[in-house]
């Protein structure tokens, strides 16, 4: 049984080549530029910007083209956020990080990786940002 579990497992994260014409995946990560380490700091201009944010990502994600988003809760210099999302190559992919209004506003910095999507579950429903 566990060989057959295993053989399953290997499978599964094989590494496979995209279908022509299929999305891909991909993630950014997002990290505070240094600045606003400190909440005082934030200007209308800037909670403006992080509001169209995560508009864009809504909208992303009713699109389909968003998997996920979401930060972690820590302070300052160690906070990040991940966007996984599926575009049709990297052009693609990059032009959708640099729309982002956080890094458009030069909030937040981003760096794009490839990703391989293997396990997913039903989202939690999550409450709208207030």
């Amino acid at each position: 049984m566990l060989i057959t579990c295993i053989s399953a497992v290997s499978h599964l994260l094989a590494v496979q080549a995209p279908e022509p014409g299929k999305q891909k995946e991909f993630i950014y990560v997002q990290k505070l530029v240094p600045r606003l380490y400190d909440g005082e700091k934030w200007t209308k201009e800037d909670n403006a910007a992080v509001d169209r944010h995560f508009i864009g990502l809504q909208e992303a994600a009713k699109s389909g083209e968003l998997i996920l988003a979401g930060r972690t809760k820590e302070p300052g210099d160690r906070t990040f956020g991940i966007v996984i999302f599926r575009a049709s190559d990297g052009a693609a992919a990059r032009k959708f990080m640099e729309s982002d209004s956080a890094v458009v506003a030069k909030l937040m910095t981003a760096e794009l990786h490839p990703f391989s999507l293997h396990v997913q579950c039903k989202a939690p429903e999550v409450e709208p940002k207030q």
